[in-house]
């Protein structure tokens, strides 16, 4: 009957609340699904901050920040964020016999302080080789050093045939060390130079030496 049939009056009403019911809902929805990708997000953030499962610190050398792992610092009193006019480093890398791994040291310093191990191939080492040439490990040539001016014991390592070779400087510290130790220098990023110091064993896998320390690097923003 007419008479029982709902006002105009309450139907809109009824209906304006069923739509703002809607819309709340939807609101309700799309905040919790920006809430997820902001955590989402966070996470990813903080995962892109996170090498070896070690919290990363940014450290500035030669104008760049560097971001290192923490766990890649030789002394514990270098983990600190801020500037530095010196990085020391340690890593561990399958370099060894078998693929078995050893550790380079890497020294990080401005390039003004550092002059690369090919560029002192010709300018010092040449002209104080011996007659006396080694060849092994293979690929390279090993030439003893004159022992003056520093250089007694001493052994350079270079690959004769790139145009950019690659150079280390080889030498027994001790009478009764079991193994040599060796320093290789090189330009990376502008204004950043790295040495690198490691046992005359890895030489044999000389060729995979550079890219293996570039792609650690590069991890840091130091090329």
């Amino acid at each position: 009957m007419a008479g029982n049939a709902p006002a105009p009056n309450a139907q809109n009403s009824s209906v304006s609340f069923n739509l703002w019911a809607i819309a709340m809902a939807i609101a309700a929805i799309a905040m919790g699904g920006a809430y997820v990708l902001d955590s989402m997000s966070r996470a990813a953030r903080a995962a892109a901050h996170t090498l070896d499962t070690q919290a990363v610190l940014t450290r500035t050398l030669g104008g760049r920040d560097l971001q290192i792992p923490r766990a890649w610092f030789r002394y514990e009193e270098q983990a600190a964020e801020g500037f530095a006019k010196q990085i020391e480093l340690r890593l561990t890398l399958p370099l060894g016999i078998n693929g078995g791994q050893e550790r380079v040291d890497v020294t990080l310093l401005p390039r003004s302080r550092a002059r690369p191990s090919a560029a002192l191939l010709d300018g010092v080492y040449l002209h104080q080789f011996e007659a006396e040439q080694l060849s092994v490990p293979p690929g390279l040539v090993g030439k003893p050093l004159k022992p003056t001016d520093g250089y007694e014991k001493e052994t350079v390592w270079y690959d004769a045939l790139s145009a950019d070779p690659f150079v280390a400087k080889c030498s027994r510290l001790r009478e009764d060390a079991q193994d040599a130790q060796c320093l290789r220098t090189v330009y990376l990023a502008p204004g950043i130079a790295a040495i690198f110091a490691f046992p005359e064993k890895v030489l044999p896998n000389w060729k995979s030496f550079d890219p293996l320390l570039r792609e650690r690097m590069l991890r840091i923003g130091a090329l």
